[in-house]
């Protein structure tokens, strides 16, 4: 980077750092074009995306067929609210339905908009449908979650930098370990409607339960009728291999949530997904959306579920993360203390004695990789799922050198 182009950057970060919130720590890297697996900077620097917008670009960047969908929306109608349908509401719905199994979808537009969404819902059913005092419900969660930002959210974290500051917050939830079947089962009350829990533990680390842990704690759910509600935001999609993380175990979840790449890095789409059972406690008027469900981001959701299918990025998940995971483990390094993951979404775990992840990230960066430490420790590789063997091979020759 020249002396003038370091100049160009440095004007953006500071233009950044003086009139933005300081609430996130990015790399110093700007950004201003993307194509596939592959961004600029604005000095003409190009860049391997390892991270896809925290899988938000399943399918890569600017993938013609999504934008293509996105134009001719926008040529007709991008807006109408819930007040009015729209012909678009109802095929993305169907379609999302169909793909995913479930009767009913409920459609939001941040990750954090539908998790909010199957809280409400599973609570509602909870004294409706099963009986549970009004105002008793309990939904269990787990230690090192990840589900969002709002203050209902954050405040049944374990993180305490997610809590200090904005409480009080809503009671009702109970935490246990994550990947503890035994202690789940332990907090189950009368009044438990929902158990809320992602498969794999993506900001917290990618963090990958023992095998049987969804399938086990689905079936104490079932015995005592607890709705299991799969956070599939960042895991879902095709991101680990599968469709959806839970289908490693064959796990149906009762509620299912899903976002991120279902807007394809184009648009924000959301949805939680449920049974009528569930889904049909809702009545006009107890939940919504102005922005839920339009047409522009309905047309943006059902090209990214169709690139989803007939680029076959499911199967090219699971075939390139088994293989690129078999190569980070084979990697001799000093600092290196476990590769976890699944599918394309792997962690990294740094030993603390070498410090942090951040200076590997950084370094990573200075040769064209751009990854994000998570949880402090962990490098986490999360590629565009369009990402080709051959790109692989050539940011391990750089990982390696990186890690050694």
């Amino acid at each position: 980077m020249t002396e003038a182009t370091a100049k160009r950057t440095d004007t953006f970060l500071t233009e950044v750092d003086q009139f933005s919130a300081h609430n996130y720590k990015p790399l110093p890297v700007v950004l201003e074009r993307g194509e596939g697996v592959w961004v600029w900077d604005v000095d003409g620097n190009r860049f391997l995306d390892m991270l896809a917008a925290y899988s938000a670009v399943n399918q890569g960047h600017l993938n013609q067929t999504i934008l293509d969908a996105a134009r001719a929306q926008m040529e007709k109608l991008t807006l109408t609210s819930r007040a009015f349908h729209n012909d678009q509401m109802g095929p993305f719905l169907r379609e999302l339905c169909e793909l995913t199994g479930f009767e009913r979808a409920l459609p939001m537009n941040t990750g954090a908009e539908a998790v909010e969404t199957a809280i409400k819902m599973v609570r509602k059913w909870g004294y409706q449908v099963k009986g549970v005092p009004e105002g008793k419900a309990e939904i269990i969660v787990c230690s090192n979650n990840f589900h969002g930002r709002t203050t209902t959210i954050v405040g049944f974290s374990s993180e305490e930098q997610y809590r200090e500051g904005f409480g009080p917050f809503t009671p009702g939830f109970v935490m246990v370990p994550y990947g503890d079947a035994a202690a789940f089962e332990k907090a189950i009350t009368p009044n438990t409607v929902g158990f809320l829990v992602e498969p794999i533990q993506g900001e917290g680390g990618v963090v990958v339960p023992v095998d049987g842990y969804l399938g086990c704690t689905r079936d104490m759910c079932r015995e005592h009728n607890v709705a299991f509600m799969a956070d599939e935001i960042q895991t879902g999609l095709g991101r680990t291999g599968k469709l959806f993380c839970c289908d490693w175990e064959e796990v149906r979840p009762d509620v299912l949530i899903v976002g991120k790449a279902l807007g394809g890095g184009v648009y924000p789409v959301s949805a939680a997904l449920a049974d009528a059972e569930f889904m049909d406690v809702f009545h006009p008027g107890d939940h919504g959306s102005t922005f839920g469900g339009n047409p522009l981001g309905a047309a943006v959701a059902r090209a990214a579920m169709k690139v989803l299918v007939d680029e076959k990025l499911v199967e090219r998940s699971a075939e390139l993360g088994a293989w690129f995971m078999d190569q980070l483990r084979a990697i001799e390094s000093p600092h290196v203390r476990e590769v976890r993951g699944r599918g394309l979404m792997i962690g990294v775990e740094v030993k603390e004695s070498s410090g942090t992840a951040r200076p590997f990230c950084e370094a990573l960066q200075a040769r064209g990789i751009l990854a994000k430490e998570t949880h402090h420790q962990v490098i986490r590789f999360a590629p565009p799922l369009v990402i080709d063997r051959e790109t692989l091979e050539w940011a391990l020759g750089h990982i390696r050198e990186v890690l050694a």
